[in-house]
């Protein structure tokens, strides 16, 4: 199948690893120009620019910072002209819950605010940046990874969880608003627990119950994810818009 990105220009941000790392070097593999954005490992994000064939480009990007998205935005319109794909992949994680009887509500208002504002911010401030020059093009595609948390919660996850679920109400709003513009479409990718190189510890504690409630019986890996990010970050997705797709084994 041909997806259209032949010559597309494609933000990933956290590409330096996890689920970003595979979606950026498959997007690579279609034909498409790739931002390779990091916050802290340059090397990282290098090693994964040096496996793309294509034309790339290695962006810091810390969406903490302000001014980010619109430092990044230019950026890449001045290496490429335009941006036709964006996929919003960094977060920040959520600080763990106190323990003792007072549990999540123990979480200093700092280090809760953090998680929720960076992560729903980040995705907020880089989709507005990137909207206009989608809009003047008349194409874009709009894709959001969150989690399956949202849905399923898990006690210690209150403040991540919540911020991922404002995406989901963010990106279905956006579908309205820019699909009027323009073949503009705007998804959420839903993963459940995911195996990547960074995340073994989690998978090892975890994955049995994950595994036990997997119509595949097992752990999906992040290529996996990465492969329904791209459909819907493409030319082929002409009809995919406003939902939260959920790429879980079943589970």
């Amino acid at each position: 199948m041909d997806l259209g990105l032949q010559g597309r220009t494609v933000v990933v941000t956290g590409a330096s690893g996890g689920i970003g790392r595979h979606v950026a070097a498959q997007f690579g593999a279609e034909g498409a120009e790739v931002v390779v954005t990091y916050r802290e490992s340059k090397d990282d994000a290098a090693r994964v620019a040096e496996e793309i064939a294509g034309r790339t480009l290695v962006a810091r990007y810390d969406q903490t910072e302000e001014g980010a998205a619109e430092g990044l935005r230019d950026a890449v319109l001045a290496w490429s002209g335009r941006i036709d794909v964006l996929v919003n992949a960094a977060v920040t994680w959520t600080p763990p819950s106190a323990d003792g009887p007072l549990g999540f509500e123990a979480v200093p208002d700092a280090a809760w605010l953090e998680v929720v504002r960076t992560n729903v911010e980040g995705a907020v401030r880089l989709t507005r940046a990137v909207a206009p020059a989608m809009r003047a093009q008349g194409w874009g595609r709009l894709v959001h990874l969150s989690s399956t948390l949202v849905t399923d919660g898990e006690a210690g996850t209150e403040y991540y969880a919540t911020a991922k679920s404002a995406l989901h109400g963010f990106s279905r709003t956006v579908a309205f608003a820019l699909g009027a513009d323009g073949d503009i479409l705007s998804n959420v990718v839903v993963p459940a627990l995911t195996r990547t190189v960074r995340n073994t510890v989690m998978t090892d504690a975890f994955g049995p119950a994950y595994v036990a409630r997997s119509a595949l019986g097992r752990l999906l890996e992040a290529r996996e994810v990465a492969n329904a990010v791209v459909y819907l970050g493409s030319g082929a997705n002409t009809g995919i818009t406003g939902q939260a797709v959920a790429v879980t084994g079943g589970a």
